[in-house]
């Protein structure tokens, strides 16, 4: 099952039509999540009549302007929805232990014009098993291409498996990067290293980690870049023209996993296109 968290916002739409779309390819039921949180009204000794009504109506309102806009986009999905009472991101981070996959918009109602990557997708993405896709409103341009992060560590395999699968249910092209900086303490006059040998180290590495994925997706066209310039920056650039980023989390550990690597956040913060996090 996919969930796809909404407030109403034009943020949250986006993501519900994304978790629609995504629903329809992996043949998944679709359960859409309206998170209500009555902590800040409930003030018992000065309450506010009617609010609570109010609070419940609008959320069954933006539930059904939900549902609607899945019928609307994907009407063969099999789709759910659910009013829930709790703080909106712990409540989806529990959600989505249950699910295949999470979708939520960067920044719902409650966020500053300003930020680009609100509190609650933020407390979400790489929390949680299952992947979160974080969806920002924009134009549907379809590129045809999916871009993946790829690092030497473990942790950007399952992200790799994501990307791969989701290339062949699109029938799209997936662009690999992988991106390298010189260490800082080598940037002396005294020390001699060879660009091109790096250059190909780092190409031998990616193409071993892609290998049998290609094998076992052989309809994906697949293209590698290796990128001189820092992880984020070269992501940001790809999305750009891009359908999708997918990109792995740090989940090392009772800490690692409850953070996000600077990779991931950065990423989040400034690409153009979904962002798929994917422990």
């Amino acid at each position: 099952m996919i969930i796809a968290a909404t407030d109403g916002s034009p943020a949250a739409t986006a993501a519900v039509e994304w978790a629609a779309d995504d629903a329809a390819r992996k043949k998944l039921p679709l359960r859409v999540l309206h998170v209500v949180d009555r902590l800040p009204y409930e003030i018992p000794r000065y309450p506010i009549p009617g609010v609570q009504e109010s609070i419940v109506q609008s959320g069954e309102r933006i539930l059904r302007d939900a549902r609607q806009a899945v019928r609307a986009r994907q009407p063969a999905v099999e789709v759910t929805t659910e009013l829930v009472y709790g703080v909106p991101a712990p409540v989806l981070r529990q959600e989505a232990e249950h699910s295949s996959e999470l979708v939520v918009g960067s920044r719902g109602r409650g966020g500053f014009a300003g930020m680009l990557l609100g509190s609650v997708s933020s407390h979400v993405a790489g929390h949680v098993h299952a992947p979160v896709v974080v969806v920002r409103p924009a134009p549907a341009t379809a590129y045809g291409e999916i871009v993946v992060g790829v690092s030497e560590s473990e942790e950007c395999d399952p992200a790799l498996d994501y990307a791969f699968e989701e290339a062949n249910l699109r029938g799209t092209r997936l662009r690999a990067i992988s991106a390298w900086e010189l260490p800082v303490h080598i940037l002396g006059p005294e020390v001699v290293y060879d660009v091109d040998e790096i250059q190909h180290a780092f190409r031998q590495a990616a193409t071993d980690k892609l290998g049998d994925l290609q094998e076992r997706f052989p309809d994906v066209e697949v293209t590698l870049d290796i990128v001189r310039g820092h992880p984020v920056a070269a992501l940001v650039d790809a999305s750009e023209k891009a359908d999708l980023v997918v990109v792995g989390s740090r989940g090392r550990g009772t800490i690692g996993a409850a953070v996000l690597g600077s990779v991931s956040r950065g990423v989040l913060h400034h690409a153009r296109c979904p962002v798929a996090v994917v422990r």
